[in-house]
């Protein structure tokens, strides 16, 4: 069974690049401690049900999307934390920064 990207893979040895092992992004970056936390503190200043987040967040996101966040279940794309920096009107790095708190 071939895997996608052998052949790439191969192209770019034959031609004498080296190439790094791929790593699930997961794994590459670190997750703020606090996150969940944040995002769940937005919402209920905001005054918002889950639903009404992903509806006010507009990116595609449902309440189960929402809940995954505030549960620590699965990190939020950037252009999510962006719309709740946004709908917070706080900077997105007092959202990712565990070392930072919320001005709301």
């Amino acid at each position: 069974m071939t895997k996608v990207g052998d052949a790439s893979t191969r192209a770019l040895r034959d031609c004498g690049k080296s190439v790094a092992p791929f790593t699930h992004m997961r794994h590459a970056r670190n997750r703020p401690k606090r996150l969940a936390e944040k995002l769940k503190q937005i919402r209920e200043a905001l005054g918002l049900s889950q639903k009404e987040m992903a509806e006010r967040i507009g990116i595609h996101r449902s309440r189960h999307h929402i809940s995954q966040y505030e549960r620590g279940k699965a990190i939020p794309f950037l252009e999510v934390v962006l719309a709740y920096s946004r709908l917070a009107n706080v900077t997105m790095n007092q959202i990712v920064d565990d070392d930072l708190d919320l001005a709301i």
